[in-house]
């Protein structure tokens, strides 16, 4: 099959829709899997350390500061069961815990914890590592956790829900001891899985590895072929760019190669990376049209996102004359760009 990336600006100009759809045949959906990261918790650990919290509390009857500290200290991860029985992402848990309770933690400072109880078990333990500003914000978030926990859902209108109109919290403590006694029914876990969405907080946690594995494989394919290169922290400021390009060759001082990566599921994502790759392209011609030094654009995109609007992917080839390249053909990447001008010489 021929791609894009291997016609002539003719040619490609001539086939351009044939090679929209070539591309969109290389374009793989990336929701199926995820990185697991550091913070990821097995099943096997989760339940550990609900029957922690479960033992000390003698099964939520006694739902207090003093047992559920005594289960903490035994098991960090309890922080996070709690938090899964809140029904909070951790920002919105350091709200609460700002406004009821007058805490200074931040809504980072509430996904830090949640990560670090993940990976360090035992940071409630006494004489473990939590600081005392950690253990300040941590007794904050605990304690209008068990209020809110205990006080259950209150009447909402008619036409507004009550986050805590779960079935394991609705009517207070009594809601948390009938579920955990294993009187829930399987159509009210799937219905609440509905709400709340699998993997939806892993997701977002590891929103930006998804998006590192474009970047990991292009670092792959010039480190190995021994191809100096240059690539852009997030969010770092490079002179004469409105927005960083994600990768440089050889250096950002005289580019030759400008690379931009992407993977994502969202049209709306996807439409902006395509909107930065078209600027890259205005400069080059600009470039090109004054007598200046130049450079190539190079897209490395994937994910189901680039898939939805047919003219973006029009647009990206011809700004790119053809360099458009998926996880699938990134394999010749090297050879079907200027890459392959800074290839070592063979002995």
């Amino acid at each position: 099959m021929t791609h894009p990336f291997e016609l002539t600006a003719a040619q490609l100009q001539d086939r351009l829709d044939e090679m929209v759809e070539v591309t969109f045949g290389d374009l793989q959906s990336q929701f199926l899997t995820l990185p697991r990261g550091a913070g990821f918790i097995d099943y096997s650990d989760f339940q550990t350390a609900y029957e922690v919290l479960k033992r000390e509390t003698q099964a939520f009857a006694t739902f207090t500061e003093e047992t559920v500290w005594k289960a903490l200290r035994q098991d960090a991860l309890t922080l996070v069961v709690l938090r899964t029985i809140l029904g909070f992402s951790p920002p919105e848990w350091a709200d609460l815990a700002r406004s009821e309770r007058d805490s200074d933690i931040s809504q980072n400072a509430a996904r830090t914890l949640d990560t670090k109880v993940r990976k360090n078990r035992k940071m409630f333990e006494r004489g473990g590592n939590g600081d005392g500003a950690t253990m300040t914000r941590a007794r904050a978030l605990v304690s209008v956790a068990i209020e809110y926990i205990t006080r259950g859902a209150p009447a909402a209108a008619q036409d507004t829900v009550h986050r805590l109109a779960k079935v394991d919290t609705t009517a207070g403590l009594s809601s948390v001891q009938h579920a955990a006694n294993f009187h829930v029914p399987y159509a009210v876990l799937l219905y609440e899985r509905y709400l709340g969405r699998p993997f939806a907080s892993h997701r977002d946690a590891v929103s930006e590895l998804v998006g590192d594995v474009m970047e990991s494989a292009i670092e792959e394919q010039l480190a190995r072929r021994r191809i100096t290169f240059r690539k852009t922290k997030r969010a770092e400021r490079v002179e004469g760019f409105e927005q960083a390009p994600d990768f440089f060759v050889p250096t950002e001082f005289s580019p030759k190669i400008i690379i931009e990566a992407k993977i994502t599921g969202d049209d709306g994502t996807a439409r902006d990376k395509v909107s930065r790759i078209l600027r890259l392209a205005a400069m080059r011609d600009e470039r090109q049209r004054e007598g200046r030094p130049t450079f190539e654009v190079v897209a490395c995109i994937d994910g189901r996102g680039f898939g939805v609007r047919r003219q973006d992917m029009r647009d990206m080839l011809k700004a790119t004359r053809g360099k458009v390249f998926t996880l699938a053909s990134l394999d010749r990447l090297v050879e079907n760009t200027s890459l392959k001008e800074f290839l070592p010489k063979e002995a």
